[in-house]
């Protein structure tokens, strides 16, 4: 049978908007988590010389590897051996590799709801069971050691995400640590998506391999590293399972582009630049929640990190796809709905990405500060459904 795999509807918002764009309309995305900023200087310089010296082919950087194995130790003092990374096209084939090397079709893996669409349908099309765990306020719409500990029979295995998408909240060190006794007790393989650290605007993010060397970590150079476009990422696998992530990335996937590997390890030593654009998103996320409450949206998820702000309009609509769509139409903003993130009480929200410039934002403010007030003002009319 076939998996019924749903489709990414911030990828149809984002069409429309483009189709707009082409019709000579102004549109601010900010619907896809993607940094308006290019690669890093170095990155570019590295790349440049790369292309004219090197013809490429099939190849897995040494050098990379190893400067990925010093960012753990330096940032979690975590001590890694090289052999532990693989790179990938990118974070989501980091994700099957994962879900491949340690799980079989039919086994039962828990995420938090609301939680990346990704997980729960890249599952499903392995044929793994996703088991939601609706996480509210209560737990900062993040997993605890108490909802894993609940879980009767336990799954085999956990996605955690922290900072998350679409909410940008962190888990703190001693939550992620509890979270990881919890699981081993239990038997439970952890799987960590970490493709937002270094997107953090004050709690510290703690690393799940402080608390688990066994688990897998998923990571990317397109967030921090605004990297998007040369698809680079890289896997970390407990030592148990190197031979069979390496089987399967060599037969799945092959290597990661050349020329992103080499531009990628320039990367890692652009940190002044890569921060800059942190303090922009800081002013960005600082900028939205200020004017959020203005236009009736006083519900939001505490954006600890990543550069998203999920926020609950069940008090404008119960279809966040259909408002989405009527808000870029009406305003140019693109958004993402609430939807794809979350099947049962998603249609009451929406995400925005702050991921663009300052100025970008303070347009989409503007645009969209007086379109929210007047659906605040319908929804209150007699007669009209809310």
């Amino acid at each position: 049978m076939k998996a019924d795999v749903e489709p990414f509807r911030a990828i149809v918002i984002s069409r429309l908007a483009h189709e707009l764009e082409r019709q000579g309309r102004s549109v601010i995305h900010m619907e896809f988590g993607q940094p308006s900023t290019g690669a890093p200087e170095r990155a570019l310089v590295s790349a440049q010389k790369i292309l004219a010296s090197d013809p490429m082919g099939y190849w897995e950087s040494p050098d990379l590897k190893n400067r990925i194995v010093r960012r753990y130790a330096d940032v979690h003092g975590v001590n890694l051996s090289a052999d532990q990374i693989t790179l990938t096209c990118g974070a989501s084939p980091a994700l099957v590799l994962a879900l491949t090397a340690v799980f079989s079709p039919g086994d039962r893996v828990a995420l938090a709801r609301p939680g990346y669409v990704a997980y729960r349908n890249t599952l499903r099309a392995l044929s793994m069971t996703p088991v939601e765990i609706p996480c509210g306020a209560e737990s900062r719409f993040q997993l605890t050691s108490e909802q894993i500990e609940a879980l009767d029979p336990p799954p085999a295995g956990i996605i955690v995400a922290s900072p998350a998408n679409p909410t940008g909240t962190i888990i703190s060190p001693s939550g992620l640590q509890a979270i990881a006794q919890t699981a081993q007790a239990r038997s439970v393989r952890i799987i960590s998506d970490e493709i937002y650290h270094g997107l953090t605007y004050g709690p510290r993010t703690a690393s799940i391999l402080e608390f688990d060397p066994d688990a897998f970590v998923v990571n990317s150079f397109s967030k921090y590293f605004s990297m998007v476009g040369w698809r680079l990422g890289w896997l970390v696998s407990p030592l148990s399972h190197v031979d069979r992530v390496r089987a399967l990335v060599g037969n799945m996937f092959l290597t990661a582009p050349s020329l992103s590997q080499h531009a990628g390890l320039a990367a890692m030593d652009s940190l002044p630049e890569l921060e800059g654009h942190v303090a922009v998103y800081r002013r960005n996320r600082d900028l939205l929640m200020k004017a959020l409450p203005e236009m009736g949206l006083s519900r939001t998820a505490p954006p600890d990190g990543a550069f998203y702000i999920y926020a609950d309009i069940g008090h404008l609509t119960s279809d966040s796809m259909a408002f989405c769509e009527r808000l870029l139409r009406d305003t140019g903003v693109a958004t993402a709905p609430g939807v794809d993130f979350d099947p049962i009480e998603g249609g009451r929200h929406i995400r925005f990405s702050f991921a663009v410039s300052t100025d970008r934002i303070l347009e989409a403010i503007d645009r969209m500060t007086p379109w929210f007030r007047e659906r605040g003002r319908e929804a209150l009319a007699p007669g009209e459904a809310s």
